[in-house]
């Protein structure tokens, strides 16, 4: 009898450890699941749907952005009309998808009407204070005379207007909402300009 209990004993013990197995195995490859699931969103649905980093080429943002710099561009902003007046936006010139991405900021929003006079900046008529330009406007281009902006439609400027191809010139002219690619937030290099973008 006491024989028996011992085995018994055995085969419940061999049991539990068997079942243990199993629960241990089923758990190693779920985590290696959450773990692919995870690579998977950081690697492709992060950097196409949520945030993407970006270099800045040119010198047409100076002096707040500089050639070769690196930012952080959020790209959910602009889905839900939450860009505002002076943000730094990401834009294909052509159309979304292109190899070509130019980097300027807002000074128009849709509905509005643009217009530069001199040196100034119009919208709906009143003068627009705003010390983003590096140098003051040269050449207003189409903006000579009034723009108004469709309600997908963006007016954007080079901070750096004596160099800057932006809404002022055909080839960009008013920037659809569908052509933006996300708003600039944070510019991760150099390092010691790290931080958030304004």
């Amino acid at each position: 009898m006491e024989d028996k209990e011992v085995d018994g004993y055995h085969d419940l013990e061999t049991e539990v450890a068997h079942t243990e197995g199993k629960s241990s195995r089923k758990r190693i490859v779920f985590e290696i699941l959450i773990y692919i699931v995870a690579l998977y969103f950081a690697a492709f649905i992060v950097p196409r749907y949520i945030l993407q980093r970006t270099i800045v080429v040119g010198d047409s943002m100076e002096t707040s952005l500089h050639n070769g710099e690196n930012l952080w561009v959020e790209k959910i902003s602009y889905h839900f009309d939450k860009l505002k007046r002076f943000d730094v936006i990401v834009f294909y010139p052509h159309e979304k998808g292109d190899d070509e991405y130019y980097i300027k900021r807002i000074i128009g929003m849709p509905g509005e009407t643009v217009q530069i006079i001199g040196e100034d900046i119009f919208v709906n008529g009143e003068l627009l204070k705003e010390d983003f330009g590096k140098d003051p406007i040269r050449k207003p281009g189409l903006a000579a005379n009034p723009i108004t902006l469709e309600e997908d439609e963006y007016f954007v400027l080079g901070d750096n207007r004596t160099v800057s191809l932006d809404s002022r010139y055909e080839e960009v002219g008013p920037v659809k909402k569908e052509n933006i690619g996300g708003r600039a937030i944070f510019r991760l290099w150099p390092l010691n300009k790290m931080g958030p973008i304004k």
